[in-house]
């Protein structure tokens, strides 16, 4: 079997209703799974049994055990960048460290005990701001990679905040951006953590600089820069002589490896604004979650591996069925962030049209990942979930336990989460619809007048993704379970999905538009720039000068 055969295999499926795959009373226990302190419910997904063996003999097909294998014993599965992909390692014990790493392995577990000791000389007050107070604000600085695995874990695990700090995130140019953070910070008591593997990031680069400025503007007690520099920052970077550079201490310098992609990098050093704010114990037991679901997804069998079912299910969606997006819906408002940090690991992982070997691929690849959390979505683009011509396939994530108070709260937010699964699936018939209105006593002129604005094409496929309660160790299965499913998609559709060469493009053309920006109006030419931006230049500078 190849992908190209899913797409007739699917014609049979996309004929038939998803709902009459329930005559199968035992569907629901055949098709769901716990893993690592979750349950995956995926009896919502329109295939059947030997559909289902198809994709395992397909996953066979493309030696997915032993891809698997070479990605855990540091293989160079980055083939365009010659690289491993080994974040792996980061959440497993130091004798596997060793094993995998040889003698860097040293250099890894010196780092995470250097690490540790920051967040718990912080979090006591050894380490104090230069002013001799206690820091009460983390603040973050980092884009991409270095940016959404951190937000996802702070907002998700605030009742795991430790009493006394506060953690802020920036991330975006826009000058806005960083004044919002400035109205809530004290400079003063303000810890800033730079994430940048090269210290040459732009949008990085251009906030570090401003919330230095910042920082030195609002000294009032004749503190040197040096000093203020020194004591309130610290940077996880591999370039160690730009980072001293721009003033930080070089023992306040944590290092990055190039084994490690910016969008798995969480487990890493670039977890520190996460630790300093959570502690050392929640932090460990985030990758012990995630280490977990590793152990799961290693030894496993196919047909009862979750990685590997949510992954499969999803190329059928994509290529037997030809469904085009993934809508991530977390019924958690600690879980908000989630969709867009999913956002960027899927799409940027295995948004390729060429094959590992360079040539262009006959078939689709990464869907376009969207999400909101729940019940909003109800209220905003689910409408068109509902009746659209569009199957958009969906996973509902959502926590047993409540994180708060509000018991009625919670019990109607499960209710949404699990009738929305069951709409999407089931849909409204044009006789339902009409049945409906004659029940509440429309008359036929109403019936005939309305009924068809009021039917819905179900069919919609749906994983129903829980765990008991949302903690470290939870959310840690979560991000590896998702981290192995895009793995375990770019295996089978044969790309490299961990390099990203078209954010590269865009970083580069960014350079040029600021170096004819700063060019005087009469010289805004350029061999490489269109028509229209060098108009949309211009048109800039002009208003510039009317200002």
């Amino acid at each position: 079997m190849d992908i190209g055969y899913l797409t007739k295999l699917g014609a049979n499926a996309k004929s038939r209703k998803l709902f009459s795959l329930f005559d199968d009373e035992m569907r629901s226990e055949k098709y769901s799974l716990s893993a690592a302190g979750l349950f995956l419910d995926y009896a919502k997904h329109n295939i059947t049994d030997d559909e289902l063996s198809g994709l395992f003999t397909l996953a066979k097909q493309a030696t997915l055990a032993d891809k698997i294998s070479a990605q855990f014993s540091g293989e160079q599965l980055n083939n365009t960048e010659q690289r491993s992909v080994l974040h792996t390692v980061l959440r497993a014990s130091d004798d596997v460290k060793k094993s995998v790493l040889g003698e860097q392995a040293q250099v890894v577990i010196d780092t995470e005990a250097k690490m540790a000791k920051i967040v718990d000389d912080v979090q006591s007050g050894n380490v104090r701001s230069v002013t001799g107070e206690k820091f009460t604000d983390i603040l973050a600085i980092g884009i991409g990679g270095s940016y959404y695995g951190v937000k996802v874990a702070l907002s998700a695990l605030v009742p795991y905040h430790q009493p006394g700090l506060k953690a802020h995130v920036l991330a975006n140019v826009d000058g806005d951006a960083a004044q919002e953070k400035f109205a809530k910070l004290n400079a003063n008591t303000t810890l800033v953590v730079v994430i940048s593997k090269t210290f040459t990031t732009q949008e990085t680069l251009l906030n570090a600089t401003i919330v230095k400025q910042w920082m030195l503007n609002a000294n009032s007690d004749n503190n040197s820069s040096k000093d203020i520099i020194s004591q309130h920052w610290y940077a996880v970077s591999t370039n160690i002589a730009a980072a001293t550079a721009f003033g930080i201490n070089a023992d306040n310098i944590l290092p990055m490896w190039d084994w490690v992609g910016g969008r798995f990098s969480l487990w890493s050093a670039v977890g520190l604004p996460l630790a300093l704010v959570i502690g050392n114990q929640h932090f460990n037991d985030l990758k012990a979650g995630a280490f977990a679901m590793d152990q799961h997804f290693q030894q496993a069998p196919f047909e009862q591996n979750m990685p590997v079912i949510m992954a499969m299910l999803g190329i059928w969606n994509r290529n037997g069925l030809g469904y085009p997006s993934l809508a991530i819906l977390p019924y958690n408002h600690a879980l908000r962030a989630l969709p867009g940090y999913l956002q960027q690991t899927d799409m940027e992982s295995n948004g390729k049209s060429v094959d590992n070997n360079g040539n262009t691929l006959n078939y689709l690849t990464a869907p376009v990942v969207f999400g909101q959390e729940g019940t909003n979505g109800q209220h905003a683009f689910m409408q068109l979930m509902h009746q659209s011509a569009d199957i958009i396939p969906t996973d509902f994530i959502l926590s047993l336990a409540p994180t708060s108070e509000h018991l009625a709260n919670h019990d109607a937010l499960v209710a949404n989460c699990f009738a929305q699964s069951e709409a999407l699936m089931q849909g409204k018939t044009l006789a339902q619809a009409e049945a409906e209105l004659r029940s509440s006593g429309a008359s036929e002129t109403e019936v005939t007048r309305v009924a068809s604005h009021k039917t819905m094409k179900g069919n919609t496929p749906s994983n129903t993704l829980l765990m008991q309660q949302l903690d470290p160790q939870s959310l840690g299965a979560v991000l590896a379970l998702y981290e192995h499913k895009i793995f375990v998609q770019g295996v089978i559709w044969q790309v490299n999905s961990y390099d990203q060469w078209g954010v590269e493009l865009g970083k580069q053309l960014g350079k040029e538009v600021l170096n004819v920006m700063a060019k005087p109006m009469s010289d805004i030419e350029s061999e490489t720039l269109s028509s229209s931006s060098l108009a949309l230049i211009r048109r800039y500078k002009n208003n510039l000068v009317q200002r």
